[in-house]
């Protein structure tokens, strides 16, 4: 079967204004505790999507951390590639498939970093070795091969014995604060339902319906 032979229909739902809350942030909170709740793998699994400074686009899978009034969070190495880009052009795009549920969530906003002791707060909680590998992976540079991350993770292992790993002074997180939410509901025919909340110069949210 070649590439374009794959079809399916959209059947399991369907999307209207009246269904959707006022506030894109609690919207969006239904919509992911029903697909945790429907077993959805890493259902906060997310397309990053940044820019660079001359407009070159660039896209990895990352994972959600948090989400509240700010917006929404993830953390990384900031002298990572993304975390390069991020510094030269503060704008992503973050994209939620939940494929189970025939659903997508895109996500516009402007980026910043949050603050030092949210970020300690968060890698304190995350497992030992997931904090010693932070120290030792210089994320999105040239190695030579795998045992330059062994050896690393070896030496950092040797430093810190102890469950007190501290927060590396390069890694922590980011917050995502949403100028445009669209909510995507798979229909028959690729009649989809496409309908997004777009943040107004007062703070307010104005929805609107988009042809699929």
């Amino acid at each position: 079967m070649s590439i374009s032979d794959l079809r399916r229909e959209y059947s399991l739902g369907s999307l209207r204004r009246k269904d959707l809350l006022p506030d894109p942030i609690a919207q969006f909170r239904v919509w992911f505790d029903a697909a945790t709740a429907a077993g959805v793998l890493e259902a906060n699994a997310m397309t990053l999507s940044t820019v660079t400074a001359d407009g070159k686009p660039s896209a990895r899978i990352v994972l959600l951390k948090g989400v509240d009034v700010r917006g929404f969070s993830f953390f990384t190495n900031y002298e990572s590639r993304k975390g390069h880009e991020l510094a030269a052009n503060p704008f992503a795009a973050l994209t939620f498939l939940w494929k189970e549920m025939e659903r997508q969530v895109r996500v516009e906003g402007t980026v910043t970093k949050v603050s030092r002791e949210e970020s300690e707060a968060y890698f304190r909680s995350r497992p030992r070795n997931s904090r010693l590998g932070a120290w030792g992976s210089n994320q999105s540079e040239v190695i030579a091969n795998r045992g330059v991350l062994e050896k690393n993770m070896a030496e950092f292992q040797a430093r810190y014995p102890g469950d007190d790993v501290p927060l590396p002074p390069n890694w922590g997180g980011y917050m995502v604060k949403p100028e445009a939410i669209e909510f995507w509901q798979g229909q028959r025919s690729r009649l989809h339902d496409r309908l997004v909340y777009r943040r107004q110069a007062d703070d307010s949210w104005l929805l609107e319906r988009l042809a699929p």
